[in-house]
């Protein structure tokens, strides 16, 4: 089934200047990209996007971590979508995510993995709503 789903290149990607890498990664695995946006949240933008964490305790560090660069946010399309994005991102620890996934290959911590990805269908309608709005999404 086709869907959509919601990524970010983390600051600590944008950092280390591998965005073309990661870019490249998504259309190799078959993606359609269909929006694509370089943002700079704000403290309160990454709060409201994380918000679902609030209570965690790495909330705080997250949100300022996101907040202090860059991002690339973007809408990719293609069948299932979802899964297969978090397989390319590998696991959340790129100590533990397998190799060649783009973790492994460009984060450092659990914090700084270089990437994001909805984990479902509800979260990617809600993240992709976060950043986009009809008119900027193609197709």
């Amino acid at each position: 089934m086709k869907e959509r789903t919601l990524t970010i290149i983390k600051p600590d990607a944008m950092k280390k200047d591998v965005a073309g890498e990661i870019i490249s990664r998504w259309l190799q695995a078959g993606f359609q990209i269909k929006a694509m946006k370089l943002v700079r949240l704000d403290l309160k933008a990454a709060e409201g996007f994380y918000a679902v964490h609030q209570e965690r305790p790495f909330f705080k560090s997250l949100t300022q971590f996101m907040s202090s660069g860059p991002c690339l946010v973007a809408v990719l399309e293609g069948e299932d979508a979802i899964r297969r994005n978090r397989e390319l991102m590998g696991a959340t620890d790129p100590a533990q995510a397998a190799e060649g996934t783009l973790r492994r290959l460009y984060g450092s911590t659990v914090q700084n993995n270089a990437v994001h990805g909805s984990d479902g269908p509800a979260t990617a309608a809600f993240e992709i709503a976060y950043f986009f709005n009809a008119l900027e999404i193609v197709g």
